[in-house]
């Protein structure tokens, strides 16, 4: 893995408008990402944990340029790409693709397989005879593990994961450097996850990919992740190597989640730590620290009137915490 980042974000936010006033001006926000800054490395995967509607996809998509950011810059490789035109962004395209979660929603049920791999390499590569198209679909399909005669058949003659490695095809058609895996496993059956999240290692090891992986099972990120980044209400509060992060959780927030995480030894489980109320809409985040109606530490004066800063704790480790020490 290098050192030198692939992809980075500096202070990208995405605001929906939630409702707009009799004359249509916008009068309430969604603030979907809220302030984030990552960089991403040549070769590294980097996980990206939280709860349901923290904004992890949201912010995969802003990343790609699906949704146009708020505010922020975004950045492949030296060349900015935050406000670039369409025309402009076409050529990068094939550089950063997307795995998304539903396997059978992002396939076209009227194509075959080698109608829908080979519309992604078209994208790539042009002039291509029928006979060169098949072979490279074919030789797409034996590297994500199926057979070349699968390019003959539909996605409803598939299993999740077949239709999952078909969609990874889809994607290393053009000869990407970064993928964002947009929670790429929660729709399969868990005997499945262990053999897609494999695949995309070897990948990443035999085609020095650079993933950005959306999840909720901690467990999952922990085994495939370089490192870790923890969101919340739109923030990352914790940013970490893998290691770091399930060893010694810095964030009230980390440590709740992990505390949730099952654990076959007992002399290494984490005691549960149950966190009071729901998470805040995203349309009036709380003031201050935006975790601090429901974290068990918090200070009244202090959490809930200024919002910490995302600072590093030790090398490497970075929390978002006025109590993190």
């Amino acid at each position: 893995m290098s050192e030198t980042p692939l992809v980075r974000i500096r202070d990208v936010k995405k605001h929906f408008v939630a409702d707009r006033s009799f004359f249509g001006r916008p009068r309430r926000w969604v603030r979907a990402v809220d302030g984030v800054s990552l960089d991403i490395a040549e070769g590294e995967t980097l996980g990206l944990v939280g709860e349901s509607g923290c904004g992890k996809s949201t912010l995969g998509r802003v990343v790609l340029r699906l949704h146009e950011p708020t505010a922020g810059q975004i950045f492949y490789g030296d060349q900015e790409i935050t406000h670039l035109s369409g025309s402009k962004m076409r050529p990068l395209r094939h550089k950063m693709q997307i795995i998304f979660q539903d396997p059978y929603g992002s396939l076209n049920p009227r194509m075959t397989v080698r109608a829908a791999v080979a519309e992604a390499l078209r994208q790539r590569v042009s002039g291509l005879v029928s006979s060169e198209e098949e072979d490279r679909v074919g030789d797409l399909l034996e590297r994500v593990g199926l057979r070349r005669e699968h390019m003959r058949r539909y996605p409803h003659e598939f299993s999740g994961g077949q239709r999952q490695r078909i969609g990874i095809a889809r994607a290393l058609a053009v000869d990407p450097r970064f993928i964002v895996a947009d929670e790429p496993i929660s729709a399969l059956d868990v005997s499945v996850q262990a053999q897609i999240v494999n695949l995309l290692m070897d990948l990443q090891d035999e085609l020095s990919l650079s993933y950005l992986f959306i999840a909720h099972d901690l467990t999952v990120v922990e085994y495939i992740s370089h490192r870790v980044a923890v969101m919340y209400l739109g923030r990352v509060v914790e940013l970490a190597p893998a290691s770091a992060i399930y060893a010694s959780p810095r964030h009230p927030y980390t440590k709740a989640l992990l505390s949730a995480v099952p654990i076959m030894d007992p002399s290494k489980r984490r005691k549960r730590i149950l966190l009071e109320g729901d998470v805040p809409s995203p349309l009036d985040p709380p003031r201050g620290c935006t975790f601090h109606p429901r974290c068990p530490l918090a200070e009244q004066g202090l959490c809930d009137r200024e919002a910490p800063e995302l600072k590093a704790a030790e090398e490497g480790h970075l929390v978002s915490c006025h109590l993190a020490e």
